[in-house]
């Protein structure tokens, strides 16, 4: 196993958005490559972890931050952590970025009307009937980050794309070593504007 530093990698977007389809390409290609990396998608933890647990503000709240304190351990032992979970509130999230040495927030973008065609249970069309209550994007509210480390627009980024950019952001913030074999895109030069000014290097 490779040594890396330790990171949360935290992917927060609507149902739907394709948060665990881009986050389990990372974990998978992190694992080819050799680093210590695991994956803690919002679904499974809620079957675990948080079982038991509502959709109410304080449960989601509850879950995001359950899920914040196994990524905190992780990351602190030198693991990348990688998160996928709706986590709708802002300030939820702020509250794991400050309790977290190395935080890198990945924010799937994805308009409402794309993420309920890719639906695959109904679960939107059932909350527009009023059979789901509380449910983000519909009846409940989505808070998007204000300065997230990555950006990916779910309703044109390809999964290899949303990957590319959080591979590239865990290279340029020194959570990973470059990959030698990967080819530098002119796109990195903006990506490496964009952490500078949020103060990562």
């Amino acid at each position: 196993m490779k040594q890396n530093s330790g990171a949360v990698v935290w992917f927060t977007g609507l149902p739907s958005s394709g948060k665990s389809t881009i986050a389990h390409e990372v974990y998978r290609q992190l694992l080819e490559r050799g680093f210590a990396t695991e994956l803690l998608d919002g679904s499974e933890v809620r079957e675990s972890l948080s079982r038991g647990l509502g959709f109410s503000r304080a449960d989601r709240e509850e879950n995001v931050r359950r899920i914040g304190y196994v990524a905190k351990l992780l990351a602190r032992n030198g693991v990348i952590a990688i998160c996928a979970a709706v986590s709708p509130y802002r300030a939820t999230r702020d509250e794991v970025r400050r309790n977290t040495t190395r935080f890198i927030e990945v924010y799937v973008e994805c308009p409402v009307e794309v993420a309920e065609r890719r639906d695959p249970d109904g679960m939107y069309a059932k909350a527009r009937r009023g059979e789901i209550e509380e449910f983000t994007g519909i009846n409940a509210p989505y808070e998007p980050p204000l300065a997230p480390e990555v950006h990916i627009h779910a309703d044109h980024d390809s999964v290899e794309d949303g990957a590319w950019k959080v591979l590239s952001t865990l290279e340029l913030v020194g959570v990973i070593p470059r990959d030698s074999a990967r080819p530098q895109l002119t796109k990195e030069e903006e990506l490496l504007r964009k952490l500078s000014s949020q103060g990562h290097f």
